[in-house]
């Protein structure tokens, strides 16, 4: 006995596959894509993610703050964001923040900023440097310290 709608339907069901493993039907995500290149998500990763700590800082949002970091901070930064010195501490406020610069180093990308904090009528801007890696499929700051790099001069056309 002949089933003339079995070869159609085995089509059907496997054609789906192929088409996604020769990639025809596009089910990646844009930044899963192979063809971006890796100093390219790692700038823009890396911006994202300190841009999203300074946010945290202004806000005072300490649990978005810790969300940033990679889980080998989680213990210490428990322990001292909302301390005297910590980024989170209640007698200072964030009154304006900047990411001046981005540069690979040794460990990951470097991100400078300019933090400026205020303590009743008093005033600062500090550098503050941090350092972002990839943690298996996400990134992640992995340091903080005080200081940074001077801005890159613009490359010449």
């Amino acid at each position: 006995m002949r089933h003339p709608r079995w070869p159609f339907a085995a089509l059907l069901t496997t054609v789906p596959f192929a088409l996604v493993g020769c990639g025809l039907l596009d089910t990646e995500d844009e930044a899963e894509k192979p063809g971006r290149a890796p100093a390219e998500e790692a700038l823009a990763m890396s911006r994202e993610r300190v841009q999203a700590y300074l946010d945290a800082m202004t806000a005072k949002d300490v649990a978005a703050g810790r969300s940033q970091l990679c889980a080998v901070l989680h213990k210490a930064f428990d322990a001292a964001a909302t301390g005297p010195n910590g980024d989170f501490a209640d007698h200072f406020e964030v009154s304006q923040v900047e990411i001046t610069d981005i540069r690979p180093g040794p460990v990951g990308q470097e991100v400078s900023t300019a933090v400026t904090v205020t303590v009743g009528k008093r005033e600062a801007t500090r550098p503050l440097l941090f350092t972002v890696t990839r943690d298996g499929l996400d990134w992640c700051i992995s340091d903080e310290r005080p200081g940074g790099h001077s801005p890159a001069p613009a490359p010449t056309p």
